[in-house]
C-alpha cells in the first residue's frame, strides 16, 4: 500500500515550491532587463531561500507548554526518615542490624526530608503491594494531577488529541494511557503511547515524543497530554542486597501532568530544544548500571551499580556536547571546539590540556536537574560549575518530595515559579538522567510567567529554601561505597 506524505511535508511542499517559483520568475525578470548574476550572488540568493524555508519549518513545528500540574500527596501518606528506619527493624524481610544500619546511613546522607510520602501499601507490616493497591495508587496520582491541570488551563478532555504516559516499572493491562482515556472519555481517534522501562529521564522523552506527534497533527491546533510518574507500590524490594535496597530509601510518590499545544494562545513556555543521548549501546557497564533483576533469594528489585556516578557523568558530557551548539553563544562554542582539538593533540604528544567545561550559565537562566539523590546533584553541580542557586530547585524538591523519578524536573520547575524567579524570555534547562544510561535535555523559553502557585508548593514554599548540608561522599564511600550513588 502506497504511503502518502506526512502532514508536515504536505504543508511544506507548496511553501517551498512557491518560493522556488517566485525566485525563478524574479531571475527571469532581472535577466530580461539585461542584468546577470555572478556565482557568488546566486549562492547568496540560495542561502536566503534556505533561511526562509528553515524559518517556515521552525514556525510550523513550534510546540508550546500550556501549563503543568504536580501531584501533592495527602498527609496520611507521609513517611518520615525515622519511620523508615523503624520500618526496617520491624519488617521480617530485612529486619537485621546490618540492614538497619545501612538504612540509617543512607537516609542520613540522602538529602530527603521528613515530609516525603510513600503509598498506603508500604505503610503496612508486612507491606501490601498487590496489583489492586498498585493500580489504586496510579489512579489517584495520575487523575489528581490531570484534574488540577484541566482546572488550571480550562481545556476540556475532548480537545486532547495525543496522550503520552511514562511509568518505568509498573505496566498493567490495560495500559495507564488506556486508563486515562477511559476515565476522561477521550476521543476515539486519540493517539495513545505508553512508555515503560525508560527510567527517571522518561519525562523529557515523553515531551519529545508528544511534540513529534503534535508536529505531525493533520489539522489546526492540537493538544497533547503528557503524564510522568512512577508507581511505588509494586516496586518495594523485600530483600537484603544493599545495591537494591537503595531504591526503597530514595524513591517517593510523585507525578506530573503536562499539556502541550501547537497553538501559542494561553501558552506559558515554548519548547526550544530536545536533545537525547544514551551510552548503554556501546558499554555494558552503562547498560547494567541501573538494572532490574532478582537477588540470590529470588526477590525482585532494581540494582544500582557503584559505577553509576561515573557513567551518569559520561552521559551528561555527551548530552552537553550535543546540546552546546544549539544554545551556547558563538565564542563559547569556539572555545569549546578549540579545547576539543587541543585535547586530541595532547593525547598524541606530551602536552597536558585541561578539558574545558562550557559556561552553561550564558545559555540558561535556570536549571532543573533530576533529583535522583544528593550525590547526583552534587556531582552535576561540580562537573558543570553551577552555583548553589542553580541547584537549589533540585535540592529543595529532593528534600520535600524525594526522588519522584521522571516527574522530579516538574517539581523543580514549579519551585522556580513559586519563588517568582522565572520571567518572560528566561530559558529553563531540564536535565533527566535514567536507566540505559540515558541523559535527556529539554530547553524551555518562558512566554508568560505563572499567575498562581502550583498546588504542590503552595502550602510550604514560604519555608524554602532551607539549609541541606552537602554529603561527604568520600567518607561515606570509604565505609559503604554503594551509598555514594
Amino acid at each position: 500500500m502506497a504511503m502518502g506524505l506526512p502532514p508536515l511535508s504536505k504543508q511544506l511542499f507548496p511553501i517551498v515550491a512557491g518560493m522556488v517559483l517566485v525566485c525563478s520568475i524574479f531571475l527571469k525578470a532581472v535577466r530580461r532587463l539585461g542584468y546577470s548574476f555572478s556565482p557568488i550572488q546566486l549562492l547568496l540568493l540560495s542561502l536566503v531561500l534556505l533561511a526562509m524555508v528553515a524559518a517556515v519549518v521552525n514556525r510550523t513545528r513550534a510546540v508550546y507548554l500550556v501549563d503543568y500540574a504536580c501531584f501533592l500527596p495527602c498527609p496520611t501518606w507521609r513517611f518520615p526518615n525515622s519511620t523508615l528506619i523503624e520500618y526496617a527493624r520491624l519488617v521480617p524481610a530485612f529486619a537485621d542490624d546490618r540492614t538497619v544500619g545501612f538504612t540509617t546511613r543512607v537516609l542520613g546522607s540522602s538529602g530527603l526530608g521528613d515530609e516525603t510520602s510513600l503509598p498506603p501499601g508500604d505503610h503496612y507490616i508486612p507491606p501490601d503491594n498487590n496489583l489492586v493497591v498498585a493500580r489504586a495508587e496510579a489512579e489517584l496520582v495520575i487523575f489528581s494531577a490531570i484534574d488540577d491541570l484541566l482546572a488550571k488551563t480550562g481545556v476540556t478532555p475532548d480537545a486532547v488529541g495525543v496522550v503520552v504516559v511514562n511509568c518505568s516499572v509498573f505496566a498493567p493491562v490495560p495500559s495507564l494511557s488506556d486508563m486515562i482515556v477511559n476515565r476522561y472519555k477521550l476521543r476515539s481517534d486519540v493517539r495513545c503511547v505508553n512508555l515503560s522501562g525508560m527510567g527517571c529521564s522518561a519525562g523529557v522523552i515523553s515531551v519529545g515524543l508528544a511534540a513529534g506527534l503534535l508536529g505531525a497533527a493533520p489539522h489546526g491546533a492540537a493538544h497533547a497530554l503528557v503524564v510522568s510518574t512512577e508507581t511505588i507500590t509494586p516496586n518495594l524490594y523485600l530483600g537484603r542486597e544493599r545495591s537494591m535496597l537503595l531504591s526503597n530509601m530514595l524513591f517517593r510518590v510523585g507525578g506530573a501532568a503536562v499539556l502541550l499545544s501547537t497553538s501559542k494562545d494561553r501558552a506559558r513556555f515554548r519548547l526550544a530544544h530536545i536533545v537525547r543521548t544514551i551510552t548503554g549501546g556501546a558499554q555494558d557497564s552503562s547498560y547494567r548500571c541501573i538494572f532490574q533483576e532478582e537477588d540470590e533469594e529470588g526477590n525482585l528489585g532494581v540494582k544500582l551499580s557503584r559505577d553509576l556516578m561515573r557513567v551518569a557523568g559520561d552521559a551528561l558530557k555527551a548530552n552537553i556536547t550535543a546540546l552546546g551548539p544549539l544554545v551556547l553563544p558563538f565564542f563559547e562554542q569556539l572555545r569549546f571546539v578549540a579545547n576539543k582539538l587541543l585535547l586530541k593533540l595532547g593525547r598524541r604528544g606530551s602536552v597536558k590540556v585541561k578539558p574545558y567545561v562550557p559556561d552553561l550559565c550564558k545559555a540558561f537562566h535556570h536549571v532543573c536537574i533530576h533529583a535522583g539523590g544528593r550525590a547526583v546533584v552534587d556531582e552535576v553541580q561540580s562537573s558543570l560549575g553551577l552555583s548553589e542557586e542553580h541547584v537549589e530547585p533540585s535540592r529543595m524538591a529532593l528534600h520535600r518530595f524525594g526522588n519522584t523519578s521522571s516527574s522530579s524536573v516538574w517539581y523543580e520547575m514549579a519551585y522556580l515559579e513559586a519563588k517568582g524567579r522565572v520571567r518572560k524570555g528566561h530559558r529553563v534547562w531540564m536535565v533527566g538522567l535514567g536507566a540505559g544510561v540515558k541523559c535527556n535535555s529539554a530547553v524551555w523559553e518562558c512566554i508568560r510567567p505563572a499567575a498562581r502557585l502550583d498546588k504542590a508548593w503552595a502550602g510550604c514554599i514560604h519555608r524554602y529554601p532551607i539549609n541541606v548540608p552537602h554529603a561527604n561522599v568520600n567518607m561515606v564511600a570509604e565505609s559503604d561505597p554503594i551509598i555514594a550513588v
